[in-house]
C-alpha cells in the first residue's frame, strides 16, 4: 500500500484522470557550489502534510483540482545525459497523454530534460525563467551541461528570444550581455514592466514556466545550493506566477530547493506553499470556477485576477 507521504499533499486524481502529473528528479550531478537538491523532491512530499489543502488566497481546495503524483525518477549518479534522457522519456509519456508535466528538482539542469521533450509537441515553446542567476554561460568548467549553463541549452531549442527571465540579479558580465541583446525581456530593472510585456507576446503560445526558488531571498529562502541576497518574497512570486494564469501553461517546474542547509524546514514550507498555488493557478478547474462566479456577477464584465497578496 502507497504511504500518504510518498505523495505531495491533495495531488489524490488518477493518471487517467488527471490534468497535471507532477513527478521528482532527484538530481544534483552538476551542482557547482552546494550539493544537496537531490533530497528537495522527497523532502517536498513530506513536508507538505504540514500545509493545508485548501489556498484562502483563491478560495480553492487543491483537492478539487485533478493532480497525479508519480513519484521520484530513480536516476544514475555520474551520467549526466542519461539523466536528461530519462527526465525527456518522463515528459514524453505525460504530454503523449495530453497532461500537463510538473517536475520537482534537483538542481536546474533538470529542466533541459522537460524542454527537450516540450518543443517536439510544441516547436512555438515560450519558456519563462524565474531566478536569481542567469544560466547562459555557454559552458562551465569545460561541461556543456551544468546548471550554470541550462538556459544557454535551452535557448538552442526555442530561441533566445522565446525565453523571459527575470529576477536575475547574478552572472557573468558576459551572460548579462548576451541576455540583454537576445531578448529585452531580461533582468530586474523593473518586474511588473516584465511581467505585462510576457503577458503580451507570449499570450497566444504554449508556454513553459521554470522556477528557480533561489529567485527568492535567501532570508526567506535559506535552503538552496547557490543563495543571493536582494531577492523577491514569497508574495512577490504568488503574485508573478499569477498573473501568468491566463496563459497557456503546458507545464512548470520548481527547482534548487537544498534541504540540508535549512534544518528549521522553512524553506521547504516556502516551497510547498508556492507549489501549491501554481496547481490550483493553473487548473482547468480553477479557471472554469472562477469565469463561471464571474458570469454570475451582473455588474462584472470581465474577470479581473488580483495579483497583491498579503501574507
Amino acid at each position: 500500500m502507497r504511504s500518504e507521504y510518498n505523495r505531495f499533499i491533495g495531488c489524490n486524481a488518477e493518471f487517467e484522470e488527471a490534468e497535471y502529473v507532477l513527478f521528482g528528479a532527484p538530481f544534483d550531478g552538476t551542482t557547482s557550489y552546494r550539493p544537496g537538491t537531490r533530497f528537495g523532491p522527497s523532502v517536498m512530499r513530506r513536508e507538505s502534510f504540514g500545509i493545508e489543502t485548501y489556498s484562502p488566497y483563491q478560495y480553492c481546495d487543491l483537492e478539487d483540482c485533478a493532480v497525479f503524483d508519480a513519484g521520484d525518477l530513480e536516476l544514475p549518479f555520474g551520467n549526466t545525459e542519461r539523466v536528461l534522457e530519462m527526465i525527456e522519456h518522463m515528459t514524453s509519456k505525460i504530454i503523449t497523454r495530453d497532461k500537463k508535466p510538473v517536475m520537482l528538482g534537483g538542481e536546474h539542469l533538470v529542466t533541459l530534460g522537460a524542454v527537450r521533450a516540450l518543443v517536439k509537441k510544441y516547436p512555438d515553446l515560450r519558456i519563462i525563467h524565474l531566478d536569481a542567476h542567469a544560466d547562459l554561460r555557454d559552458e562551465y568548467l569545460g561541461e556543456k551541461l551544468s546548471h550554470a549553463t541550462v538556459m544557454r541549452r535551452c535557448s538552442e531549442l526555442v530561441g533566445m528570444k522565446n525565453i523571459y527571465q527575470f529576477g536575475i540579479r547574478s552572472g557573468t558580465a558576459d551572460e548579462f550581455l548576451f541576455g540583454r541583446i537576445q531578448n529585452p525581456i531580461f533582468g530586474l530593472e523593473n518586474v511588473d514592466e516584465e511581467i505585462e510585456n510576457i503577458l503580451f507576446v507570449a499570450q497566444d503560445y504554449p508556454v513553459y514556466i521554470t522556477l528557480d526558488l533561489d529567485v527568492l531571498d535567501p532570508s526567506i529562502f535559506p535552503g538552496t545550493g547557490t543563495p543571493e541576497h536582494n531577492g523577491f518574497t514569497v508574495s512577490e512570486v504568488l503574485a508573478y506566477t499569477m498573473a501568468f494564469s491566463d496563459l497557456n501553461i503546458v507545464g512548470f517546474d520548481l527547482v534548487e530547493l537544498s534541504p540540508p542547509y535549512d534544518p528549521s524546514g522553512i524553506s521547504a514550507a516556502a516551497a510547498n506553499l508556492i507549489l501549491r498555488e501554481m496547481l490550483i493557478y493553473y487548473s482547468q478547474f480553477n479557471r472554469s470556477q472562477q469565469i463561471a462566479e464571474n458570469s454570475s456577477l451582473d455588474d462584472i464584465d470581465d474577470l479581473e485576477i488580483d495579483t497583491e497578496f498579503i501574507i
